[in-house]
């Protein structure tokens, strides 16, 4: 079969198109036909070599995770029924940008009829994270909410939701297309963080009072400004690194501000005690809660441009891989 690869740690270059061996379904597994995989920020990182922490990978390695298409084969001890059904799943580390890929099935979902497959693939992976935050952050009506990375994949997801939810939403992100993006998914003051002080716009933006709640995903020196304009007593979510590394803060000042603070490893731990599951997201996509906005569908030969597109900052939302 055909898969991209990343063929050693680099920039989007070392991404090559290649023969690979058909993966076999173990166990409690099946194999998937692949039609559109889904790509994320922290991908093209770990291509890099970063996030070994987090990210246990050796090239040559078959890069991707969230995938949608239809069940080929089923291990030992999987109903035969999924054959030829429509899913959306996970593999359990990578091995998606490929023709076929082997995914647990306790990930797999059905798709409904009534939601096409790219809109499935497209909101699965950043939906489950947005819908975790909802649920962990305090009750969102009436609160300031600032939202950076607002045009990215999860950060429109995260605009709608708190918008929907009654909160008066500042979205942050680069660029005067990105600001329209943002405007048009319910944000109610868009702010351009490419601007020397933008922490100050937000400020101002709620008459200095500070904000309640931050979700925060742009990470490093931009997450730390973001950080700054946190109420006392407030809730901030550190939970983007396309800057470079996750939102640069103060634990000591977190402490004496009384501000709740939930990095990646607070969201890790938190799901095993706040139950988000692959149909809550669905049926958030179904009452038009969650609208994923696609910006561009890549082929699968062309699975390095897309990494330079999430890398140059280029893309409106989401980028997904059509693989065939």
């Amino acid at each position: 079969m055909r898969a991209a690869v990343v063929t050693e740690f680099g920039g989007p270059e070392v991404v090559r198109t290649m023969d690979w061996p058909e993966p076999v379904a173990g166990p409690g597994e099946v194999v998937v036909d692949v039609q559109v995989t889904d790509l994320i920020f922290v991908e093209t990182a770990i291509r890099h070599g970063q996030h070994g922490g987090f990210f246990d990978v050796t090239p040559p390695y078959v890069p991707g995770n969230s995938l949608g298409g239809q069940v080929r084969t089923v291990g030992d001890g999987v109903d035969d029924s999924w054959i030829g059904k429509t899913v959306i799943g996970r593999t359990a580390g990578f091995g998606a940008h490929a023709e076929q890929a082997v995914v647990p099935v306790d990930s797999l979902l059905t798709v409904p009829d009534e939601l096409n497959l790219e809109t499935a693939v497209a909101a699965f992976g950043d939906g489950f994270t947005a819908l975790l935050l909802e649920q962990l952050a305090p009750d969102l009506q009436g609160k300031e909410v600032l939202i950076t990375a607002a045009a990215g994949g999860m950060g429109v997801l995260l605009v709608q939701l708190a918008h929907k939810a009654g909160a008066h939403v500042i979205g942050a992100a680069r660029g005067q297309a990105k600001l329209d993006l943002v405007k048009a998914q319910g944000a109610d003051v868009v702010i351009d963080y490419s601007e020397p002080g933008w922490e100050k716009s937000v400020l101002e933006a709620i008459n200095g009072d500070g904000a309640d709640v931050v979700f925060e995903g742009a990470g490093g020196k931009l997450g730390a400004a973001a950080f700054s304009t946190v109420k006392d007593g407030g809730w901030f979510s550190a939970h983007g690194a396309p800057s470079g590394g996750f939102a640069e803060y103060d634990e000591a000042e977190a402490e004496r501000r009384g501000i709740t603070v939930k990095g990646i490893r607070d969201l890790r731990a938190d799901t095993t005690s706040v139950v988000i599951s692959g149909v809550d997201v669905l049926e958030r996509v179904l009452r038009v809660d969650l609208v994923p906005v696609i910006d561009r569908t890549f082929s699968l030969d062309e699975l390095g441009k897309a990494h330079a597109a999430i890398e140059n900052r280029s893309l409106l939302g989401k980028a997904l891989i059509r693989v065939s």
